[in-house]
């Protein structure tokens, strides 16, 4: 009776075995290094978010309560009663209903101006070669490093000898010649990355500059001017310094913005502070910026990455 031996397995060479536990363990090793570098990437997340967060509750808390709770009770305990009174003072006795308004007035039409502006220049620099478009986008960019402090005493000879010191039109201008350089630098960068196929289609068929811009790229630009419009609109809503430089002389706190008027209430009362109306006003100006962001969070993400590849 015959007997069959079975085909022994192939025995691996000792190197590709030493090799291949190398290769594992150095894999293990960076899987080891990436997990303590994302926990220490949370830690620091949730401490930065408390960090914003804390003040914030503590304002809208605060806002509810009266001057006893606020200064003697727990910071961050619920009021005794929810009460929009506080609200109600700041909005008609702080006058911080027309604060707010003239906010919204003033930083709707400095957005528009900017935006329009701004992606007008922000195109012709990133798209037609000229002479000097170098020397002009820098100039642009060179108002990024420029302190707006540096600028007051200037800007307020400037606006006072044009007769508009005092004024929304005013105001409005220099919100715009503010935020021009961050918008033509942002835009700038973003208009490179669009086709230029389908604008020489687009001229092919008989467009012309003009139309090229306003129907065929802004469209296509729409990720990158919304989040623009979104940092202009933040930026330009919380705006203190040139507002209390250029808003004053006689009848100007019926022109103030809402950083004037919340900075006034803070000030003028002295000990007899109505600090709950105070915090209802500050809730009313932070209120609408958060609401803004919400809403538009989407497409500001896209934005921001829709010009980072071509």
């Amino acid at each position: 009776m015959s007997t069959e031996i079975a085909p022994s397995a192939p025995v691996a060479p000792a190197g590709a075995t030493e090799a291949g536990s190398r290769k594992a363990k150095a894999s293990l090793d960076r899987r080891r290094e990436v997990g303590l570098l994302s926990g220490l990437g949370h830690i620091a997340l949730l401490v930065w978010a408390i960090l914003v967060i804390a003040p914030l509750l503590w304002t809208i808390l605060a806002s509810f309560k009266s001057n006893t709770e606020i200064f003697l009770g727990n910071p961050f305990a619920l009021p005794d009663s929810f009460s929009f009174s506080s609200y109600a003072r700041a909005w008609s006795e702080a006058h911080v209903g027309r604060y707010f308004l003239n906010s919204v007035f003033v930083v709707t039409l400095s957005t528009a101006g900017t935006m329009l502006f701004g992606a007008m220049a922000a195109y012709v620099l990133a798209r037609y070669p000229f002479p000097g478009n170098r020397v002009i986008y820098y100039l642009f960019v060179s108002g990024l490093a420029f302190p707006v402090f540096l600028a007051l005493v200037p800007l307020f000879l400037v606006v006072n000898n044009l007769g508009l010191l005092n004024t929304y039109t005013g105001l409005i201008l220099v919100y715009i010649a503010y935020s021009l350089p961050f918008t033509v630098f942002f835009l700038a960068a973003f208009f490179k990355t669009l086709p230029q196929s389908v604008a020489e289609a687009a001229m092919i068929d008989g467009a012309s500059h003009t139309r090229l811009f306003f129907r065929i790229m802004m469209p296509m630009a729409r990720p990158g001017l919304v989040s623009i419009a979104i940092f202009n609109i933040i930026g330009q809503w919380n705006q203190y310094l040139l507002p209390v430089a250029l808003m004053q002389g006689e009848g100007a706190d019926s022109k103030w913005v809402l950083t004037q008027g919340i900075a006034s209430i803070s000030t003028s009362a002295g000990y007899e502070a109505d600090w709950a109306a105070l915090f209802a006003a500050l809730t009313l100006s932070i209120l609408p910026m958060i609401i803004v962001y919400a809403i538009f969070q989407r497409q500001i993400q896209s934005g921001l990455t829709s010009g980072a590849v071509k």
